[in-house]
């Protein structure tokens, strides 16, 4: 099982580059995956993110930092891509999505 990466020299862009890197690679060869993850993304982007720069739908740092330090008690920690999909999934799942 991957542990999830506490790099803690390289930017958090850094760190999570790769994750979406990989992520869009599996959501190319799984149409079904690509609806998981992008309804999953924009569950977690900020409330009014339209309103201020860089006008992107991002989730805020806080709330990030707060679910690494739950799922893996670190806060800088990045999840491995198996972690992202089965939530992703089990989101779909539950939610009836």
């Amino acid at each position: 099982m991957d542990r999830p990466n506490r790099e803690p020299t390289r930017g958090a862009t850094g760190r999570w580059l790769p994750l979406l890197f990989r992520l869009a690679g599996r959501a190319i060869l799984n149409p079904r995956l690509a609806i998981d993850l992008t309804r999953t993304a924009w569950a977690f982007r900020a409330r009014g993110w339209h309103r201020a720069a860089p006008f992107l739908p991002l989730p805020p740092k806080e709330y990030i930092q707060w679910r690494m330090h739950t799922a893996y008690g670190d806060e800088c920690a990045v999840p491995p891509v198996d972690d992202v999909v089965r939530f992703a999934r089990w989101r779909r799942e539950v939610m009836h999505l």
